[in-house]
């Protein structure tokens, strides 16, 4: 958390950075992660992306533990100068950005309670290392965050870090990607989810829409509840690449209306736009009877 000087003087990450204190997981929290692991894995099977399975084997993460980070880090060092690094509490964007400019994946230490199994408002490490951290073990995935960390500086610069929040859920959060004709699973927030990693293939009630970098900065958020669209990457090369060759500049400026520009529409999460290549037209049923509650929840 921050304190009142926050804005004068920015927070180094070096200083959020904790121990784990692995030795201090009791052994009802470590069978707290195999349920929640054992559970998870036989629902994501089938419909998340190969690199994500390969990863959580490379990296040796089981049910059988809460993951020690140091045993983590050395395989994933291993594979891409990646590490997980252990957290207290929200992280700021400029100290999230700098994180990842470094190569560092900050991850909160506490485990939810069992009364928690299904939501909690705040990620903990089940959400953090099981979602985020195997397809870290991926070159080009892990070079898209890396990217994704560099282009923080820009957007504090222009003070649109809402976007690239936006562009965080719509594909390190909650993107799928396409797999041989079908959609399938990357996002960590999918990932970790135990009721949305179905809903989002299996109920016909999103839309799956092509992804597009600068429609996924202006498309509004809501956290509350399972997503009324997802964004289909091509690939993960696909989309490092665009994130390398797009300059961001143009669209911060006119996300702002700066220098002349004029202000862009921002969308919403429900609807299709004209300029959408759409994968999957969704029937909105599950959406519909709650859609004014979800509007007035927008809140990135």
């Amino acid at each position: 958390m921050s304190d009142s000087n926050d804005k004068k003087k920015p927070v180094n990450y070096k200083d959020l950075i904790i121990d784990q204190n692995w030795n201090d997981y009791t052994n009802v929290q470590h069978e707290t992660w195999k349920m929640l692991y054992e559970r998870q894995i036989e629902i994501l099977e089938p419909r998340i992306c190969v690199e994500y399975l390969d990863g959580l084997k490379l990296l040796d993460i089981s049910p059988d533990k809460i993951p020690d980070f140091n045993e983590v880090n050395e395989r994933l060092r291993a594979a891409t100068g990646w590490e997980v690094v252990a957290t207290k509490g929200l992280i700021k964007s400029k100290a999230f950005f700098d994180m990842l400019r470094n190569k560092k994946f900050p991850s909160g230490t506490f485990i939810r309670a069992r009364e928690e199994l299904d939501y909690l408002e705040e990620p903990d490490i089940f959400h953090d290392v099981f979602g985020h951290i195997p397809l870290l073990t991926n070159p080009s995935y892990a070079a898209y965050m890396y990217e994704y960390g560099k282009g923080g500086e820009r957007a504090l610069e222009f003070k649109t870090t809402k976007h690239l929040a936006r562009l965080n859920w719509w594909t390190i959060e909650f993107g799928l990607i396409a797999r041989d004709g079908k959609a399938k699973i990357y996002g960590a927030g999918l990932a970790s989810s135990f009721g949305e990693a179905k809903y989002c293939l299996d109920d016909p009630s999103a839309h799956h829409i092509h992804f597009d970098l600068e429609r996924c900065m202006r498309t509004k958020v809501y956290i509350s509840d399972y997503q009324a669209s997802y964004f289909v990457i091509d690939s993960f090369d696909d989309l490092f690449n665009q994130a390398v060759n797009t300059d961001f500049s143009p669209m911060y400026k006119a996300f702002k209306g700066l220098e002349g520009y004029i202000p862009v529409e921002e969308l919403l999460p429900f609807e299709l736009y004209p300029g959408d290549q759409v994968l999957r037209k969704g029937t909105l049923d599950y959406i519909k009877p709650k859609r004014k509650e979800l509007e007035e929840s927008l809140s990135i």
